[in-house]
């Protein structure tokens, strides 16, 4: 059977039901997967004109009663009465985070096998009174995992992060052996979810120049050495501490599968500059797949229909390879 895959509709005051309905009237995912959206018909109601919908919107109990050629929604009554495009309200904060929600508990009752997420407005969110900083922090309390990375994939670059939404003073607390040999393990485990049977890692410093030996930062030395030797010791393909100013260069050429990076911005940074719209953004360590367009909610372009859907595209398209790799798993292929 196809996936079964719930697109969240992000902040409806953001163009994220916009590129999500423009996706389903595509309908070039029906031919290898099921996809679901997450969210409020009144939403949908409102946004369907605007991007030149004609497909009916059909209001599912269960994921399992979708229709093809219809806009198959898993209705949520978050909101209640008609909201502004392109302003911060506590009340889109509070239904994008009942989508959110709702995707994960489908997810872990089995009834979808994986989750895509629109964009949501950190602001609103905390206005509605949850405070998260984002999408990876709600996964990981609601699934009550631990030990979570967020993994970013665009053009020729995939990064997986040590830290993302601290300051960059606690980033560099963040840096130990323990967490950095988990994320490496992550990374390999994420990459073999994409197919890659002997993954390539590569180590970033967080010091310029990887510490020059403790001239520039000991924290290689102390810690980020120590896991890349425990990593090797399991068996991992790992090379490192390579300096964070040319290691891009090298990832981008083929020579790694994937970078392990310190903090968010060194990993940003790079897959922004190089693919940012079309980039991906994918949470690792959870019991349930979780993967998301890589751009805020685009106020500039909400309620205007001119929004660009690549990322979300790509986001959907993950989704579909981590879901098909893990029933392969399950039934003894991979």
């Amino acid at each position: 059977m196809k996936p079964k895959v719930a697109i969240t509709l992000g902040d409806p005051s953001g163009a994220g039901p916009e590129i999500a309905l423009m996706v389903i009237e595509e309908g070039r995912f029906e031919e290898t997967c099921r996809p679901v959206l997450v969210g409020d018909a009144l939403v949908v109601e409102k946004v369907k004109p605007i991007v030149g919908s004609t497909r009916k919107l059909q209001i599912l109990e269960d994921p399992d009663d979708y229709v093809p050629g219809c806009i198959n929604l898993v209705e949520c009554g978050s909101l209640k009465g008609d909201y502004a495009f392109a302003k911060i309200q506590a009340s889109c904060g509070e239904a994008a985070y009942a989508y959110v929600k709702r995707a994960i508990e489908l997810a872990l009752a089995g009834k979808v096998d994986a989750t895509v997420t629109g964009p949501l407005h950190k602001e609103a969110l905390n206005l509605a009174g949850h405070d998260y900083a984002g999408h990876t922090e709600i996964f990981t309390d609601l699934t009550r995992s631990r030990g979570t990375a967020m993994l970013l994939v665009g053009g020729p670059l995939r990064v997986i992060h040590v830290s993302t939404h601290v300051s960059l003073r606690e980033a560099c607390d963040r840096v130990t052996k323990e967490r950095v040999l988990h994320v490496i393990r992550l990374a390999d485990g994420a990459m073999r979810g994409l197919g890659i049977e002997n993954p390539r890692i590569a180590v970033l410093g967080l010091n310029p120049h990887s510490g020059e030996h403790g001239l520039f930062g000991t924290e290689e030395m102390d810690h980020i050495v120590p896991a890349i030797e425990a990593a090797l010791d399991e068996g991992f393909d790992v090379t490192g501490p390579l300096p964070p100013d040319t290691a891009f260069l090298h990832c981008k050429n083929g020579r790694y599968d994937i970078a392990v990076v310190m903090y968010h911005d060194q990993g940003h940074i790079p897959l922004k500059l190089l693919d940012f719209m079309g980039g991906v953004n994918i949470t690792v360590g959870l019991p349930i797949i979780r993967t998301s367009v890589d751009h805020g909610t685009v106020f500039g372009k909400a309620g205007k229909g001119t929004a660009d859907p690549t990322s979300l595209r790509t986001a959907i398209e993950f989704a579909v390879q981590f879901a098909r790799h893990r029933t392969a798993g399950r039934n003894g292929a991979a």
